[in-house]
């Protein structure tokens, strides 16, 4: 069998704000202006049927803008239905004021923090969680959710968020993924609502899914995705061999990690690098393999077993 490679990133990406890009005969996408380290060239809105009732993935953030743009594009097409693939600000708060303007309930894996297992109570870390998002229906793993000509089954897939779905376009066989993987990086992997095993597994449910394409929200489309996705599992096993490397030549805090591991990456990264490296290390912890002074924390030391 032939070795599996880390995957290859795409960061090309041409930026189109805010006029409808036709991905496919059932696949529009309005980009939002909201570049960032963490957004690439920003927030894709899906708009998905192109007759009767259309359904939107991802709305984006609260850019009026963006929600004009997301409006001339449905046009006189009738929304039944919001779907969001998380919490966090670049990809749910516009939801509630395109559900006054159009009257489609939104419909979600649950609130912010839906499905976590717990640890870390208190600390600080969700400066982009949003809080306040509240869906009118919940979606479980396997609901379907159907319009005039097209269906999409909801996929939890906790690991970068609890309550992350994607969402698997039946007709085109297509997976939404929001970012649960993307083509352009890695997806940030921070606890408590972050979960490393939790995104192994949810992965490998992705595989099982046998896909042609996977659309992220953020940056460009994924063609061969069983051969990046495993490419994804193959780099987050490589930065663990990095982190017990270190811990067997006494590098035993993330702060030092990430000063070695991540040199080479914009330091305005390096906090949610930090993260992705805590994951790994209360995956670690929680197997047995790594010893932590305590609870598992930024702040804490870590040896080897």
């Amino acid at each position: 069998m032939a070795k599996t490679e880390a995957p290859e990133f795409k960061r090309d990406f041409d930026a189109l704000y805010g006029e409808p890009e036709q991905m496919s005969p059932l696949v529009t996408r309005v980009l939002c202006k909201n570049p960032s380290p963490f957004t690439y060239t920003g927030t894709g809105t899906y708009i998905i049927g192109n007759a009767g009732t259309v359904a939107v993935i991802d709305p984006g953030p609260t850019v009026p803008e963006h929600g004009a743009a997301i409006l001339a594009t449905i046009g006189d097409r009738a929304v039944s239905h919001i779907l969001v693939t998380h919490t966090h600000l670049d990809h749910s708060p516009l939801s509630a004021w395109l559900k006054e303007k159009t009257g489609a309930p939104i419909h979600a894996f649950g609130a912010h923090g839906a499905g976590r297992k717990g640890g870390l109570e208190g600390e600080a870390v969700e400066a982009g969680a949003d809080k306040s998002f509240e869906p009118d229906a919940i979606l479980q793993d396997k609901d379907v959710i159907a319009g005039e000509g097209w269906t999409l089954t909801a996929v939890h897939t906790p690991g970068h968020t609890a309550n992350h779905l994607c969402f698997h376009l039946r007709e085109e066989n297509t997976l939404f993924v929001g970012d649960h993987v993307m083509g352009w990086a890695t997806t940030v992997i921070s606890p408590p609502d972050g979960d490393m095993k939790d995104y192994l597994q949810s992965l490998r449910k992705v595989i099982a899914l046998d896909v042609d394409k996977l659309a992220p929200t953020h940056g460009p489309w994924i063609e061969n995705p069983n051969r990046f996705v495993r490419g994804i599992i193959t780099h987050r096993r490589m930065r663990e061999g990095q982190i017990v490397r270190r811990l067997e030549k006494g590098v035993h805090t993330v702060d030092m990690m990430v000063k070695e591991m991540y040199k080479d990456i914009d330091p305005r990264l390096h906090p949610a690098a930090a993260r992705s490296v805590l994951a790994h290390l209360i995956a670690l912890v929680d197997d047995g393999r790594v010893y932590c002074d305590g609870q598992p924390t930024l702040e804490a030391t870590y040896t080897l077993v």
